[in-house]
């Protein structure tokens, strides 16, 4: 049975920091479509990886006292274990730092420039560190990030764009054309009303105040920018080459059946991407779907509240299989889900150890007792009754399959799980209409005793075989219990496969243990505990980690009151020809520019110096540094590796203001 190709990507998760739950939850999620897909007779390529490029990596790693190489290194090395853990089954984990990634995306972008859809020009507006985007007065909330909420401060540089306007009318057709393209549809409601139709603005796909990112090969002042080199791993991950000469697999794969993200990126996904697609003459992917997100119970998750829940957590305490179901079955389809120690108890106790762990046990046991653990089918329905009861069961069994393919077929995950447990709940209320202990009791009644186990141990590795998508290891062990092979999804509308005189496991295990809610809070909470007095550990170290300098004569006031600071806002700033160190800075003070020249080249570019507002010695002797005459003194801060940061006014003062 071969239904075709399928490949199925998640967004690349970025590189700054481990990943909580919430973000795990994609890959688990792409998982089991994957699974699903691979099973039911697609040929499946599943793509992941780590995003790790930017002005927020080379930021954490100068925190951190590592080179952003190494940093990305052990970050990505995390995601991907992570990946491992919950037992995903990935074919491909790519990483933007891999060299023939980088290598595509300098052919890309000189491509696009080639042909005109990227120009040169210069951006100046608010800048958000964190999400790494560039924002306009109006676009701010409260004059905040509209995406993240946090801190913009403002920026002006040099920077490529690319012609975003030039495609837009197309691919709004493309949506309307294609209402399966864009889901949920709510998402494609968004985007519509929200970017395109009100009109794109050409996107900055460069930046120079920043060295951790591809080079742009024709001018290395530039380093592309994140969106053009993160999405297009799409296709450099399978074999793309923006020169022609594309593999056989990108031949085979593209465009995409699916791309899997987070609905914070939807936007990304289904308008920078399709419109670099459309430059490049490459066929748009068939699907972008915009997941919700996994949202704690008590509120949000916090490094400084030292609540986050990491996917190694939930697997310590209610193993790997768990979590899956958890994650899957919660989440809504549009909505955001909400994860709880309480709630997640509820489900292992309800529907992982009741349902399904104890309609295994029981089954096996049962027919362990009554036969020694040999199966057959009797065919006996003595009367109608029987035979009305026996066909129901069969009914909702044999259908299970076309139910769960066609919420998978609309990526309702959590629906096609509730279908197969939907399965197993009919197989306990089938044990409570047959009474099979009270058959047992009646020695005339022994082959109905036999058919009724019959019909258990045949409907249970039928709704295990559906149920291997999202919980593999338990399928697999439920199939060992029963002493036979998870079948293929074609198989399973025909009732009747298992042999006569099958022989059942001797000894079932207990699938999935009860555990008690308080003993789990608890355990959580002392959990927590320990992380805050560690983060506070930690955080002192770092307030002990000082540095002592030989001191200089004692000065007296009268001394001091020589030298005048005051607050300076650089207006421009450029390097100083023929040196290494020096940048030259036009500072204004009050209603004077005095031209101050500064040996901190390698700590900042001139066009992030742009817009600062400093600290100043404004009195000191002209003097000329390199040829240039320098009227004054930026202060700045050294630390034991010689690293320099600017001093600055903690809140806002306008240029001139004294320092006292």
């Amino acid at each position: 049975m071969n239904k075709g190709k399928y490949y199925i990507t998640t967004a690349i998760a970025y590189t700054s920091g481990k990943p909580h739950i919430g973000n795990s939850y994609e890959i688990v999620l792409a998982d089991s479509i994957a699974r699903f897909k691979r099973k039911d007779g697609y040929d499946v390529f599943f793509q992941t990886g780590t995003d790790e490029h930017g002005q927020k990596i080379e930021l954490k790693a100068q925190e951190a006292g590592v080179t952003p190489k190494a940093f990305v290194d052990n970050v990505a090395g995390q995601i991907r274990e992570i990946c491992d853990m919950l037992d995903t089954s990935y074919d491909k984990f790519i990483r933007t730092t891999d060299d023939y990634h980088e290598k595509q995306v300098q052919k890309i972008f000189k491509r696009l420039y080639d042909q005109g859809d990227i120009y040169k020009g210069a951006y100046e507006g608010m800048y958000c560190t964190p999400c790494e985007s560039f924002w306009t007065e109006s676009q701010l909330v409260d004059g905040k990030c509209p995406d993240c909420g946090r801190e913009c401060k403002p920026a002006k540089e040099e920077a490529y764009f690319f012609k975003m306007s030039k495609y837009a009318d197309r691919l709004i057709e493309h949506i309307n054309t294609h209402p399966e393209f864009i889901q949920p549809v709510s998402r494609k409601n968004e985007m519509m009303n929200n970017f395109l139709l009100p009109g794109l603005q050409d996107l900055c796909v460069s930046r120079t105040s920043f060295k951790w990112g591809i080079p742009v090969d024709f001018d290395d002042k530039h380093v592309v920018y994140v969106w053009l080199d993160a999405l297009t791993n799409y296709i450099t991950g399978i074999g793309y080459d923006a020169d022609g000469d594309s593999s056989e697999q990108y031949q085979k794969f593209w465009p995409a059946d699916l791309h899997l993200i987070g609905k914070d990126i939807i936007r990304f996904h289904t308008i920078y991407w399709p419109i670099f697609l459309m430059a490049l003459g490459e066929p748009l992917p068939k699907q972008v779907f915009g997941h919700p997100w996994l949202l704690q119970g008590d509120g949000k998750m916090s490094k400084s509240k030292g609540n986050v829940i990491y996917a190694q957590d939930l697997v310590d305490f209610f193993g790997v299989d768990a979590v899956r179901y958890f994650v899957l079955h919660e989440m809504p389809f549009e909505n955001d889900g909400v994860i709880s120690w309480e709630l997640m108890v509820e489900r292992l106790n309800s529907d992982l150890a009741n349902t399904l762990g104890n309609l295994v046990n029981r089954t096996i046991s049962m027919s362990n007792k009554y036969f020694g653990g040999i199966v057959e089918n009797k065919g006996e329905s003595s009367d109608e009754a029987q035979k009305a009861i026996d066909a129901d069961l069969k009914a909702v069994v044999t259908s299970t399959y076309e139910r769960v393919c066609a919420r998978m077929d609309s990526l309702r995950v959590a629906d096609a799980i509730t279908e197969i447990f939907t399965t197993f709940k009919r197989c306990n209320k089938y044990i409570d209409e047959t009474e099979p202990w009270v058959l047992a009791k009646d020695e005339a009644k022994k082959d109905r005793l036999a058919t009724v186990l019959y019909n258990l141990t045949e409907s249970i590795i039928i709704g295990a075989s559906l149920l291997e998508p999202f919980m593999p290891k338990t399928a697999e062990r439920i199939a060992a219990q029963l002493n036979t092979q998870l079948r293929a999804f074609d198989t399973l509308s025909d009732f009747g496969a298992l042999p006569d005189g099958h022989k059942v496991t001797d000894k079932p295990e207990i699938l999935f243990a009860r555990l008690d809610v308080k003993e789990v809070v608890e355990k959580a909470d002392a959990m927590f505990e320990a992380r805050k007095a560690e983060a506070a550990k930690a955080e002192t170290a770092e307030d002990e980690n000082v540095i002592d300098i030989e001191p200089k004569a004692e000065i007296t006031f009268d001394d001091f009151e020589k030298l005048q600071f005051q607050v300076g806002e650089i207006i421009k700033c450029e390097e100083v020809p023929k040196s290494k160190k020096l940048l030259c800075s036009q500072v204004k003070i009050g209603s004077q520019v005095k031209q101050i020249v500064s040996g901190i080249k390698a700590h900042y570019s001139a066009q992030e110096m742009v817009g600062k507002k400093v600290l100043v010695l404004v009195n000191l002797k002209p003097a000329k540094l390199a040829g240039v005459l320098s009227e004054g003194m930026l202060l700045c801060a050294e630390d034991a590796e010689g690293n320099l940061s600017l001093m600055v006014p903690e809140r806002t003062m306008p240029a001139g203001a004294e320092v006292c």
